[in-house]
């Protein structure tokens, strides 16, 4: 049986590594220089592979000892976390959830997706978005919980990661009730008539909607194209032109009397996914959002 790791020995490696050289590391750990080269080369001793090579006056890290510093970031970033978690447990804090949200998902969709986690008492929602790619190199350094998307995870063998499905959604159009009065035809052919607003290529539901038009022979004006779906339904709501929203964003759109449904769009569904670092989920909130998602 192999003897357990030595956690200073590799917390002594990491600031070296960081520092870019053991003189230097030295000096941040306010120790002896031979102290420091010693205590490195024991954890390459302990792991059978040399972690550094020389790099002009400095040193930089071989493929195994990239590996290690991948591993030992991780770490010691739970480290950090372990101390914030001891003392919101301690200080009756309640659950601390931090959720990675990709920049494409609709804001009311986030809200639904999220409500199961916010009818815990005193929790503590951290929400971060980004694109999508960051928040899961994020994920995989365990400074998120779980990431939100329209999309799953794609593959890749440095990254263990776990999709899970959170529900879908199928789109509807509204438009502008100035811009709906001025329209002959009838959904979906008035979508020829009037301007048009559009998620990026950026958005997984792009594609779809593209076909969806090229299906009923439609070319719509597109008058704007938005990454964020918000600022999509604000300048639709705003008069710019007509906008798919999803249907879980009902309520909110037809409550507003500057903005008319044209119809609704069911051959074009949104999916919505939970991205996690683990198979097997154990993070109380995070169950919980699943446990919703599947009743």
């Amino acid at each position: 049986m192999a003897a357990p790791l030595n956690y200073r020995h590799l917390y002594y490696f990491w600031v070296v590594g960081k520092e870019g050289g053991i003189a230097r590391g030295a000096a941040r750990l306010d120790m002896a220089v031979q102290t420091v080269s010693e205590q490195v080369r024991a954890l390459e001793h302990a792991l059978g592979h040399a972690l550094f090579k020389p790099a002009g006056r400095g040193l930089t890290l071989t493929e195994a000892g990239i590996a290690a510093m991948a591993h030992a970031d991780q770490i010691f970033q739970l480290g950090e976390q372990l101390r914030t978690a001891v003392r919101e447990a301690a200080t009756g804090q309640g659950l601390r959830l931090a959720v990675g949200i990709s920049d494409t998902l609709p804001k009311l969709v986030v809200h639904h997706l999220l409500e199961p986690a916010l009818q815990e008492p005193q929790v503590r929602l951290l929400c971060h978005e980004d694109e999508f790619d960051r928040l899961l190199a994020d994920l995989a350094l365990h400074r998120l919980d779980a990431v939100l998307s329209d999309r799953t995870a794609p593959p890749n063998p440095n990254l263990r990661l776990y999709s899970h499905a959170l529900g879908e959604a199928p789109l509807a159009w509204f438009a502008p009730a100035a811009i709906a009065a001025k329209c002959r035809r009838k959904y979906p052919e008035c979508l020829a008539e009037m301007p048009v607003l559009l998620p990026t290529s950026h958005a997984a539901v792009r594609a779809r909607l593209d076909h969806w038009f090229e299906q009923r022979g439609l070319r719509p004006r597109i008058a704007g194209e938005f990454e964020d779906s918000a600022l999509l339904a604000a300048f639709g709501r705003a008069g710019m032109g007509a906008f798919p929203a999803s249907r879980w964003s009902y309520d909110e759109l037809r409550s507003d009397p500057k903005v008319k449904l044209l119809g609704d769009c069911p051959e074009v569904v949104e999916h919505f996914f939970l991205v996690s670092a683990e198979r097997r989920i154990q993070h109380p909130l995070v169950q919980r959002l699943l446990q919703a998602a599947a009743h």
